[in-house]
């Protein structure tokens, strides 16, 4: 009876508490995560009052990581790593090692073990993939070329993050002379998981999946796709002495494969905040508030790592990589705050002995600053960089893309100088109304951010631009002075009006033609920037009318 009070208490008090402090953090702009973590801080053994049961918070919180891992794995797409591979891979792992490299050193420096150090270093060196998706998506860049390349870094530290946390514990336990048997042993073991999830979970889970859907009960849907996550993360740890985490990983992973993954998500979405919940405030449950004025020098050494050191790292690879500015600049501020991934290091740190506890505050406590801090960063993009840009030769060079048709033989690049059409964007919907202009011979310039497409394009000598058409030295840069009209294909509405306005600046007489999804932004972009304004779901249903008629022999025009 008690241990059932003490489990009904320690819930409602944290989801009471999170309700409350999570609201506050929302009406302050900042991350609802932040009033979690406080949450726990109040209701923890470190404070004065109520103190919720830790342990049973601990076990909460180890479904909390299932569920979070499993969500991650569904929203985990190979397809778009791939597409920015060529600078999330490389960058994020130089990035990982420079930042544990520093949080290492600096431990080293203040006298901890070298096991204590590198667990501290790993944990700063991991941005919160939450964290980061709730900034993007609310700014609508989640869609655009610098939120894919984030995004992408952040899936290749996760997958990283997800090897530390299998290979941890077998090397905090071996001896120097085991090391190398220990660690094939564990790799080994991860490969077997992987190959039978591969071989068998790839086609049993989606099949899994299609058969509770086709009962047509909600309830069994989404209880499936919470036994499949709890089930394989079981699984393997019971036999393959892999992590929880890793397993509800590789079960959202190998659900995505099925069509029903997006519905997937929806349904286990609920439980999955709810219980993310409970673990960020178990997280703060064990921090310990004394360090903010016992050794307000290592907080503020560990949070300028995270907020300082790491976005300056990210930010050189960014530029090393030949991407402009404004990107360098959005991903140095997407990579400056750790979370979850930091937590779950830090916690298993300190359970196999390698980490002081010491060192999980520090790490709770960085987090805390940067996930407040973070906001405040993604607001002063645009400033800072027109500030750069304005005062800076240097940081115009580095915005400005080479002139996309100075490969280009002469006789050829004539026609892209007059009545060309620009064309910004080139994903699912731009790809297809350059391939109709290509069959037409219609000339025109490409604007993109993925830098890896705009080489790829000019291979096939189609001029293109890299960077942010939303920068005036882009558009200037694919020819937008002599244009004849400018399509915008990306779905990133946010910047329509800035490379409408910006257009119009440098070529007052130039058709702009935009997309969106939205009836009422379709409404107001043509009525306030006289734009030619395609509305999706409106030209879907046109088309799908058309093709009725057709039949029908009725002549829709």
């Amino acid at each position: 009876m008690g241990h059932g009070l003490n489990l009904v208490s320690t819930i409602a008090v944290s989801f009471g508490l999170a309700m409350v402090f999570g609201y506050a953090a929302a009406r302050l702009r900042m991350p609802p995560m932040i009033g979690y973590l406080l949450a726990g801080i109040v209701i923890g053994p470190f404070t004065p009052g109520f103190v919720a049961d830790v342990a049973l918070a601990r076990e909460l919180a180890d479904v909390g990581v299932m569920l979070l891992m499993f969500g991650v794995g569904l929203h985990f797409s190979l397809g778009d790593l791939l597409q920015v591979r060529r600078i999330a891979v490389p960058g994020a792992l130089i990035q990982m090692a420079a930042a544990t490299a520093l949080g290492a050193g600096t431990a080293l420096l203040w006298g901890w073990s070298p096991g204590a150090a590198l667990v501290l270093g790993l944990a700063l060196s991991v941005a919160s993939t939450v964290v980061l998706l709730r900034m993007l998506e609310s700014r609508g860049a989640l869609n655009s070329g610098n939120g894919h390349i984030a995004v992408g870094w952040l899936v290749v530290q996760d997958l990283a993050m997800v090897l530390v946390l299998v290979l941890l514990p077998p090397f905090a336990h071996m001896h120097s002379e085991g090391v190398a048997l220990a660690l094939a042993l564990t790799i080994g073991k991860v490969a077997a998981f992987f190959v039978l999830m591969l071989v068998a979970g790839r086609r049993l889970l989606p099949r899994l999946l299609w058969f509770m859907a086709r009962t047509g009960s909600r309830e069994l849907f989404t209880l499936c796709v919470v036994a499949a996550a709890v089930g394989v993360a079981y699984v393997a740890a019971a036999l393959f002495e892999v992590s929880f985490a890793l397993g509800a990983f590789f079960a959202g992973m190998m659900m995505r494969e099925s069509e029903l993954s997006h519905r997937a998500a929806e349904q286990s979405l609920p439980l999955r905040d709810a219980f993310a919940v409970l673990f960020f405030v178990s997280v703060g449950m064990l921090f310990d508030p004394r360090i903010l004025l016992q050794d307000p020098g290592k907080l503020l050494a560990t949070a300028a790592i995270v907020v300082v050191g790491t976005p300056l790292v990210a930010m050189a690879l960014v530029l090393s990589f030949r991407y402009p500015l404004n990107s360098a600049l959005m991903i140095g501020a997407s990579l400056a705050q750790i979370g979850e991934f930091s937590f779950i290091l830090a916690a298993l740190g300190t359970s196999l002995g390698l980490l002081p506890a010491e060192g999980q505050s520090l790490v709770i406590a960085a987090a805390i600053l940067s996930i407040a801090l973070n906001p405040l960063l993604f607001s002063a993009l645009r400033p800072a960089h027109a500030w750069l840009t304005g005062r800076s030769a240097l940081a115009r060079r580095l915005e400005t893309s080479d002139d996309p048709l100075a490969a280009l033989p002469m006789s050829t690049a004539e026609r892209y100088l007059s009545g060309q059409v620009v064309l910004v964007g080139y994903g699912r919907v731009g790809r297809r109304i350059a391939e109709a202009l290509d069959r037409h011979e219609v000339p025109y310039v490409v604007a993109e951010e993925n830098r890896e497409r705009v080489e790829e394009l000019r291979g096939r000598n189609i001029p293109a631009v890299s960077g942010d058409a939303s920068q005036p030295s882009v558009l200037i840069q694919a020819h937008i002075a002599k244009a004849g009209m400018l399509i915008i294909a990306t779905p990133d509405t946010v910047s329509v009006r800035r490379m409408a306005e910006i257009a119009r600046t440098l070529n007052p007489g130039i058709e702009i033609v935009v997309r969106t999804h939205d009836e009422e932004e379709a409404a107001l972009l043509a009525r306030d920037a006289g734009l030619t304004v395609f509305y999706g779901e409106k030209e879907l249903a046109s088309t799908m009318t058309r093709h009725v008629l057709a039949r029908r022999g009725i002549d829709a025009a």
